[in-house]
């Protein structure tokens, strides 16, 4: 079996990923849930010949320098797979992540109105947070393509590795790979701000230096849009205050307070009906009221406020939980199993 018949059966089962690991059979995930396929499991040098035979001779190099890699690979007439290879007690394996050709819209993907406004902002940042795999990436490119369909403006991509591809529409878009454009995401932002964008998308908030020039980016007039791995709108705060030294934390909290649009966390449920998985989200805007409370650094105030605030189009993820459940999209225990405080939901 070649990894390119895989992928395609990848594409065909319409799985999320695609998992390689020793003596196993070639493993799909589909909504979430992992399944063995019906094909042999692998030895170790099927396993490695199979791997390598989609690598160039300097991603070879790299790997066995680091141990690690990251690259995107590009099936003809196919959806795009980000693949990452790794060692496992020796034995070379690999995860790919399929990346549909077509983008969908911010409509599709049933996220609120207010991501609209968002992604309208004309400056600011723009946060998108959640775990791996709730589609943080595929959000992100909905509302690139939004702009890129509405401003006659420059956007500037920096990612690891590429996903979605962006064609130029209204906008021109630039998008920049680390590790083969550029050494790093905060190289790439320092110099970025030297190649005159409208809006800079920074595809991961990694390390201190990455998040400094992203808050300094978004102040000087910028509309920037990242990802963080963080579970909800207050810990996103609290993320970027505590990455500072304490001595930088006062004005982090300002910069933070004075730049910040609002904030998108997201995650995948399974359907109700066993198909497929409904995105819920949680949605923080930076009013008046959440500026004063970072600047003061009394998060945990937050979701008060964002309880108290629908009328800006707020809302914590319990509320949408239960707006999925009772519209039938998401069973009971789904909901139980993401709920913040189980007893106000059941009250709710």
């Amino acid at each position: 079996m070649e990894i390119h018949e895989l992928l395609l059966l990848c594409v065909k089962k319409r799985a999320s990923d695609l998992h390689l690991t020793e003596l196993e059979p070639p493993i799909l995930r589909i909504d979430g849930r992992l399944h063995r396929t019906e094909l042999p499991g692998m030895t170790r040098d099927t396993l490695k010949k199979m791997i390598y035979g989609v690598l160039t001779d300097t991603q070879k190099e790299m790997f066995e320098r680091d141990l690690e890699l990251d690259f995107s690979l590009a099936l003809p007439d196919l959806d795009r797979f980000r693949v990452n290879v790794h060692l496992q007690k020796g034995a070379v394996e690999a995860a790919f992540r399929r990346i549909p050709k077509e983008i969908p819209s911010i409509e599709q993907l049933g996220l609120p109105p207010v991501s609209l406004d968002l992604a309208r902002k004309p400056n600011g940042l723009v946060l998108l947070t959640g775990p791996t795999g709730v589609g943080k990436t595929t959000t992100l490119a909905a509302m690139i393509d939004l702009i890129n369909n509405e401003r006659e403006c420059l956007i500037i991509t920096i990612e690891d590795p590429i996903e979605f591809i962006h064609k130029n529409k209204k906008a021109v878009i630039k998008q920049r790979e680390v590790y083969q454009d550029t050494h790093s995401f905060a190289d790439a932002l320092r110099h970025c701000l030297r190649q005159d964008p409208n809006i800079i998308i920074v595809g991961e908030m990694r390390d201190l230096e990455t998040i400094s020039t992203t808050l300094t980016a978004a102040e000087t007039g910028h509309l920037v849009f990242a990802t963080l791995h963080t579970p909800d709108a207050p810990q996103t705060v609290e993320r970027i205050i505590d990455v500072f030294p304490p001595y930088q934390q006062a004005q982090v909290k300002l910069q933070l307070a004075d730049c910040l649009q609002g904030v998108i966390s997201q995650t995948l449920i399974p359907h109700a009906s066993g198909q497929g998985r409904v995105l819920a989200t949680e949605i923080m805007i930076a009013t008046p009221g959440i500026r004063n409370l970072i600047r003061e650094q009394e998060v945990e105030q937050i979701p008060t406020l964002m309880q108290t605030g629908s009328q800006y189009g707020m809302r914590t993820m319990d509320k949408c939980l239960k707006e999925l459940y009772s519209k039938g999209l998401i069973t009971l225990d789904a909901a139980m199993a993401k709920v913040k405080n189980p007893d106000e939901f059941r009250q709710l």
